[in-house]
């Protein structure tokens, strides 16, 4: 699980960075901020259940916002036939921002349920190896 969180640091910090020039920058650069410390918290074996929940709690209650507001993800399935959003960005596509924020607070999120299940079978095993 060390090698999978190193690769979510990784991932989280370089996504981090590139935030920069988003519309909304600080949002951004903080929640993939929050995933890169918490997998890095993670690997030290310092991390806390509570950070994990969370991270969950909020990524997923940010996911449905987005999926649901007016140019966001269901708007890009039913009304844009699920189109490329691999394109550049225009005002013309507003839902390709909402969309690509969306899949990210999934990877996020998926990240961090990882780290709770390994963390629950870890804490099972030790449990199990005390005589």
């Amino acid at each position: 699980m060390k090698f999978i969180n190193a690769f979510f640091v990784i991932i989280f910090s370089i996504s981090a960075v590139i935030q920069y020039n988003d519309p909304d920058p600080l949002l951004w650069i903080g929640i993939y901020g929050y995933g890169a410390l918490v997998c890095l918290l993670a690997i030290l074996g310092k991390d806390n259940k509570i950070l994990h929940y969370a991270g969950i709690g909020f990524f997923l209650a940010y996911a449905l916002y987005l999926f649901f507001m007016p140019d966001g993800v269901l708007s890009w399935i039913t009304r844009h036939g699920a189109e490329n959003i691999t394109g550049s960005m225009s005002d013309e596509k507003p839902w390709i921002e909402s969309t690509r924020e969306f899949f990210g607070l999934l990877i996020l999120s998926f990240a961090l349920l990882l780290n709770l299940i390994f963390r629950k079978n870890k804490n099972q095993q030790n449990l199990t190896a005390i005589p």
